[in-house]
């Protein structure tokens, strides 16, 4: 299984669009930091046939090392969840069929 990195997506752009490598690279920051300012803002982030990004609120709890045993306060924070679109399970599940 390979990693896809932002390298990897400047480089599709590059190819595929014919922006330039720095272009490229330019809009994805954009991109990135656009989703970043989104969510930052407590603001969902959705992307038709893509998935939606969420913020979730967890409470404070008490968590246990499985290797140890021992108890330790797992304190309150907010967490980013993804949901994926149905368009997006439905490709996935007919991609995984077929193999």
């Amino acid at each position: 299984m390979k990693t896809i990195t932002r390298a990897d997506v400047t480089e599709v752009l590059f190819e595929e669009v014919g922006l330039s490598r720095k272009d490229s690279s330019d809009i994805l920051d954009m991109f990135i930091d656009e989703i970043r300012t989104e969510l930052s803002e407590r603001r969902s982030v959705k992307l038709s046939s893509f998935g939606a990004f969420n913020l979730r609120h967890k409470k404070k709890r008490i968590g246990r090392n499985p290797r140890t045993g021992v108890e330790a306060d797992i304190s309150e924070r907010t967490v980013i969840v993804f949901k994926p679109s149905q368009a997006l399970r439905t490709a996935l599940n007919k991609k995984f069929k077929k193999n």
